[in-house]
């Protein structure tokens, strides 16, 4: 089963970014790579549970069994050890990465309270966007009576877009819900 936005992307987006940007070779059209969903626990270090349940619901939430994430450096302050597990993330690419957004922008983020459209100005200027959210209770696979603690995410969505704005258009006409302007 191919992913509903991957169609959307072909039959429309695609065309819609070309004539917008007057693109003069098709692969300058810009399109997305790959959705990075990574989970920093800095408790993990005292509670081994807390990774194991990160793990299982980013795996839950993306379809894809994630990497723990292991300490870099070692930080006194931090009392953290070099090597020790500090979190878990996951790359999403093809079908699987299409699938995600799709449900993350139709159906996981209108579920946020109050929400009134994710932020305009968190590109890196050179095409990526990121975004962080502050539970995973939003996405509909997690069940609200397994749940020990909240836990916060952090979504990167990369682009082969050049500028800001090429990605921007990008991702609104794939469906982001980004704020109204004033």
């Amino acid at each position: 089963m191919a992913a509903r936005l991957k169609e959307t992307y072909d039959k429309e987006v695609f065309n819609a970014l070309k004539d917008r940007f007057q693109y003069k070779n098709v692969m300058e059209v810009p399109r997305l790579t790959k959705v990075t969903i990574n989970m920093g626990l800095g408790e993990a270090k005292e509670n081994a549970k807390v990774l194991e349940s990160a793990v299982e619901e980013i795996g839950l939430i993306s379809g894809q069994r994630p990497v723990v994430t292991k300490a870099k450096k070692s930080i006194a302050n931090f009392k953290v050890r070099q090597g020790m597990p500090v979190g878990a993330k996951v790359t999403l690419r093809g079908d699987n990465m299409y699938v995600f957004v799709d449900k993350l922008f139709n159906i996981s983020l209108p579920r946020v309270r109050d929400f009134k459209g994710v932020s305009r100005n968190s590109f890196d200027g050179r095409g990526n966007y990121s975004m962080g959210l502050k539970e995973q209770l939003i996405f509909p696979e997690i069940n609200y009576d397994d749940v020990d603690t909240i836990k916060g995410m952090n979504i990167v969505f990369t682009t082969t877009a050049k500028t800001d704005e090429e990605a921007q258009a990008l991702l609104e006409l794939l469906g982001m819900p980004f704020e109204k302007q004033q």
